[in-house]
């Protein structure tokens, strides 16, 4: 088996690379040719962490495996370690063998960025000018650097419950040479598109917050009783998700599907405008929310990159298993 240790991932795998991957996997997964498994994700009782496995398997790309691992609220603080942990196992789908295992912080931060920007490729207008964050963490800042990629930004809008952290994504604004404003929550109704990536499980961003003609990705709820948006915001959008599942039960709809405010029928996989079975965005008008809850192919998408390039590399450590 190959083993790529974390500290190889960011000579590997580019932004781009990333985003090429993910995008692929959503397409393909709108076309039956991939599926994730049942996620498991549950409180251990110890550092309050959150732990679980996501795995999947892609047909056309030929990735099998699943990515261990979660959330240590407490690692930064008391470790000086990221708050999330995870390990990405691959596994040959011809003969059921391991086939590679691969650090998966970085590659996490990289595959949740790509599938937010698929988003904005795909569903935000064209003239998009104003990027606003809700959120202002670690994964903020490939976030906004992956978006800033997507549309000819003039300006970058934050908000954080933290207002102290908010340089951390100015900083992101000034490399891309785009101007920072921190706002208030109102003055997201500036933005004309919108990152969420909070651990919050009450709602910041309100309905009444987001213009028309806005297109949201909110990418931080995926566990029961997560919430960044007003659940009303959806019953005003379009909504699209990565896998309709999840969405609806750990994802942003979750919330507006037990208010009745919308149906699981309401909610789309990106992959299928990917793929140009669904028309996506169709007015200036429309709100598109893209309820990204991350799935398990994801992760083997990127991984399988990594690993295909560490090996052309001659890096991957090759061991007898």
């Amino acid at each position: 088996m190959y083993i790529v240790p974390e500290a190889m991932i960011a000579d590997l795998v580019s932004r781009e690379a990333s985003f090429e991957a993910v995008e692929q996997v959503f397409a393909a997964m709108a076309a039956k040719d991939a599926y994730n498994f049942p996620v498991v994700r549950e409180a251990i009782g110890h550092e309050d962490a959150l732990y679980g496995f996501k795995g999947g398997f892609d047909r056309v790309g030929g990735a099998l495996g699943l990515k261990a691992g979660g959330y240590w609220p407490h690692n930064l603080e008391k470790r000086g370690l990221i708050n999330h942990q995870s390990t990405v196992f691959l596994f040959d789908p011809d003969t059921g063998k391991v086939r590679a295992m691969v650090g998966g912080n970085l590659l996490t931060a990289l595959r949740t960025a790509a599938a937010s920007s698929v988003s904005i490729k795909h569903l935000a207008r064209a003239d998009a000018k104003v990027m606003g964050m809700v959120g202002a963490g670690h994964q903020a800042t490939f976030q906004l650097r992956a978006a800033l990629e997507q549309r000819s930004f003039e300006k970058v809008i934050g908000w954080n419950y933290h207002p102290e952290m908010l340089p951390n994504i100015e900083k992101v604004a000034q490399e891309a040479g785009v101007p920072f404003e921190a706002v208030d929550l109102p003055g997201m109704a500036e933005a004309d598109v919108i990152i969420s990536i909070t651990s919050a499980f009450s709602p910041s961003l309100m309905a009444d917050h987001v213009s028309p003609g806005t297109h949201l990705a909110c990418m931080g709820t995926d566990t029961k009783g997560k919430q960044e948006v007003e659940a009303a915001l959806l019953a005003r959008a379009k909504v699209f998700t990565d896998e309709v599942a999840q969405s609806i039960s750990i994802g942003e709809a979750q919330h507006a599907v037990a208010a009745g405010l919308i149906a699981e029928s309401d909610v789309i996989e990106i992959g299928a405008v990917i793929n140009g079975t669904h028309p996506g965005r169709t007015s200036d008008e429309d709100i598109t929310l893209f309820d990204g809850t991350g799935v398990g192919l994801q992760d083997l998408a990127v991984a399988s990159k990594v690993v295909e390039l560490a090996i052309e590399r001659g890096v991957a450590v090759e061991v007898d298993f």
